[in-house]
């Protein structure tokens, strides 16, 4: 729920130019990063889906931190 949570915040925060966007993006991928870690945890095959989706999101939020 964090990881979606925040995920949302992120994309408003860029959609509309936010000052705080590259900040806000740097907190969704360390965010989005723990998340990941924890569901990559558990063996089920959605927990998997789950840290797959997870680690993409830091991945592509880390590379908006750095182009911003």
């Amino acid at each position: 729920m964090d990881c979606a949570q925040i995920c949302a915040l992120a994309a408003a925060a860029m959609a509309r130019g936010s000052a705080h966007a590259k900040a806000i993006c740097a907190l969704c991928a360390d965010i989005c990063q723990s998340c990941g870690d924890e569901c990559a945890k558990h063996e089920m095959a959605h927990c998997q889906e789950c840290a797959k989706a997870c680690h993409q999101c830091a991945q592509e939020c880390r590379k908006m931190v750095a182009m911003a």
